[in-house]
């Protein structure tokens, strides 16, 4: 909800009307970051979920967590200038390989033995 509403706060700075997703530079960079993350959230949500009931909630919790937050520093340094994504986007991106493992590790633990 957080990067939506920022997306519609720079829409009335800016004064782009939806559905507008092109005019001012900041604002494509505030909205594409938004969609972005957006994008990846079914499969975090997914993920953590398996993961935690599979494996361990409280694991899974502080990787969701840490996940969250490199995605806040991903959208704000994405929405300030470009360069400034790639560190907590790769950081987002091993969380979400992380929960991965922990959620096949679950489901192997659980449906093999």
């Amino acid at each position: 909800a957080y990067f939506a509403l920022q997306v519609i706060y720079a829409r009335r700075k800016y004064k782009i009307s939806p559905p507008e997703t092109t005019g001012h530079p900041e604002f494509e960079r505030i909205f594409r970051a938004q969609v972005n993350c957006s994008e990846y959230f079914p499969i975090f949500i997914s993920l953590l979920w398996v993961a935690g009931i599979f494996f361990h909630q409280g694991v899974a919790a502080a990787s969701g967590l840490l996940y969250l937050c490199a995605r806040l520093q991903y959208f704000r340094g994405y929405a300030q200038a470009p360069r400034g994504r790639l560190g907590p986007l790769y950081a987002s991106a091993r969380l979400l390989w992380l929960l991965l493992g922990l959620a096949v590790a679950g489901l192997l633990g659980h449906f093999l033995p």
